[in-house]
């Protein structure tokens, strides 16, 4: 979604780290060019012309251009700058009623509002253990209530029986009560939208507004729309009154200016992210882990969370005993792969790392993409337990008939296997509990140790960002700075995927 606003900040950030001091004329040359960026991103021409005011306000003065990182502290201002106007802290969802708490979703038709129904649902159920009950008020779209129960069964969630006829503040009444006597925690109620906004649409969300008296009122918007976005957001605060924003297709090309305008502008906060179709493709709003990605440095506590989210623990545990003593077969191999896959594919783990923005043409050279791992999967899976465990006993016959099993060649099991060898003596030198590929990674990250499974402190996170992408020995620093000069380094790759990342593409072109 950033990767246009990215990039052509990065370009800006890399002149001004270069240089050993600034002028006023090199901070104002760099505020024109990002403030153009801004608006090719789709930003609103007042938040564009707010944050520059903002960054040349800070930027132009001694204390930065006399510091001793100039170019550095530019990129922590606008760092600081970009959280502000993305709202400065994370809004969650808010639960805080007695129950049941009622959720109106809104928003125009196409935005993907049945579909984030379902999501939020499922994220509710898993992850702070509510009984939900969701309904579909739509009775204007063909099949719109069979939609939302069928996504129900999908992700394992109730939705109220569909009775034929009913107007959608009948069915909302029918929620509000059933929910009441079967003790459901949370009901969500998804209505109905249109291809415009219109006064029947506007009236009918008003009407179920007062009678349900929802706790959050959630606007669902396309960020691919940009400002559009952003001009539906006020006319549904205007009429219905809204507590939050969900954007939608934030995996997608569109330039983003939706995001950073939507809080500025309505001053409602964005609280969470679509992130792709899959059911758990739903992320919380963090400003911070925003601003970080625009600027190239990566989300660690993201990339954490599905590791924590994904990854079995026990599992996990045994994998990083397995590494510390040296051990490293092709199971272990064919395991790592199976959860990079778990946590988002190459490209789901690369976007989250600091600099890898740096390192696209490198990258798009390489021919990494998450059809490999699916192929090596194949390949592995293909052996028998006794080869996976001794890939020693894997000579020509035996190498046919894997080939036959997974549609590969016998030249691609001999790649695979020389890449596994490069592993395992990778792992035999990192020794124990020294970068253990990506189980043994998941089990250091989640604090997995003799009192069980917990989630990292917000000191080790920082902790274990400055580890992967921090500062070059004897690079300059600034205190109580970001990491900004992640911007200008690649970022450290082996130990994530066991090595994958760092060793020889088997099916295309050598690194």
């Amino acid at each position: 979604m950033f990767e246009s606003l990215s990039d052509k900040l990065s370009a800006v950030f890399d002149r001004l780290t270069r240089r050993g001091s600034l002028t006023e004329a090199d901070v104002s040359e760099a505020l024109r060019e990002i403030r153009r960026a801004l608006l090719e991103a789709d930003v609103a021409l007042d938040v564009a012309r707010s944050f520059s005011d903002k960054v040349r306000d800070r930027a132009v003065g001694t204390n930065v251009i006399k510091s001793v990182s100039p170019g550095q502290m530019v990129v922590k201002i606008v760092n600081d700058v970009l959280i502000e106007t993305l709202g400065e802290t994370a809004e969650p969802i808010d639960l805080a009623a007695r129950p049941p708490v009622a959720i109106m979703m809104v928003g125009l038709q196409g935005a993907g509002k049945t579909t984030t129904t379902a999501k939020i649902a499922k994220r509710l159920k898993e992850r702070h253990d509510k009984r939900v009950l969701m309904a579909s008020l739509d009775v204007k779209r063909p099949a719109a209530q069979e939609q939302l129960a069928v996504l129900g069964r999908q992700v394992e969630v109730d939705t109220l029986p569909i009775e034929r006829n009913q107007t959608p503040l009948q069915i909302a009444r029918r929620a509000m009560e059933r929910a009441r006597l079967q003790g459901y925690d949370v009901v969500l109620l998804d209505t109905a939208g249109r291809t415009h906004i219109d006064e029947p649409l506007m009236q009918e969300m008003a009407d179920i507004k007062s009678y349900a008296s929802p706790h959050e009122t959630l606007l669902v918007a396309d960020s691919l729309t940009g400002q559009d976005a952003v001009n539906l957001a006020k006319n549904f605060d205007e009429r219905v009154g809204l507590t939050g924003i969900v954007l939608t297709r934030m995996d997608g090309d569109g330039r983003g200016g939706a995001a950073l305008s939507m809080r500025y502008v309505t001053g409602k906060p964005i609280k969470l992210i679509g992130t792709g179709e899959k059911m758990d493709a739903l992320d919380e709003f963090s400003p911070s882990r925003i601003a970080n990605r625009i600027l190239g440095m990566g989300d660690i506590v993201a990339l954490v969370e599905k590791a924590a989210a994904t990854i079995d623990a026990e599992e996990a545990r045994k994998s990083a005993a397995r590494m510390a003593k040296g051990k490293f077969d092709l199971q272990d191999l064919c395991d790592q792969l199976a959860q990079v896959e778990k946590i988002g594919g190459l490209g789901g783990i690369m976007g989250l790392l600091p600099g890898v923005g740096k390192m696209k043409d490198q990258l798009a050279k390489a021919n990494l993409d998450d059809n490999l791992i699916k192929r090596q999967r194949a390949i592995i899976l293909s052996m028998t337990p006794q080869e996976r465990r001794n890939p020693d006993v894997l000579k020509a016959s035996r190498k046919k008939r894997i080939a036959a099993g997974s549609g590969m060649k016998v030249e691609d099991i001999n790649k695979l296997l020389k890449q596994h060898r490069q592993m395992a003596d990778l792992m035999k030198s990192f020794g124990a509990g020294k970068r253990g590929g990506l189980m043994g990674k998941a089990a250091q990250m989640m604090g997995l140790g003799p009192g069980g499974m917990q989630m990292p402190s917000q000191e080790e996170l920082q902790k274990l960002q400055e580890k992967l992408g921090g500062p070059p020995p004897g690079a300059s620093s600034i205190p109580a700075a970001p990491p900004a000069d992640l911007l200008t380094q690649k970022p450290s790759l082996p130990g994530l995927g066991g090595g994958l990342l760092s060793g020889l593409n088997p099916f295309g072109k050598k690194k």
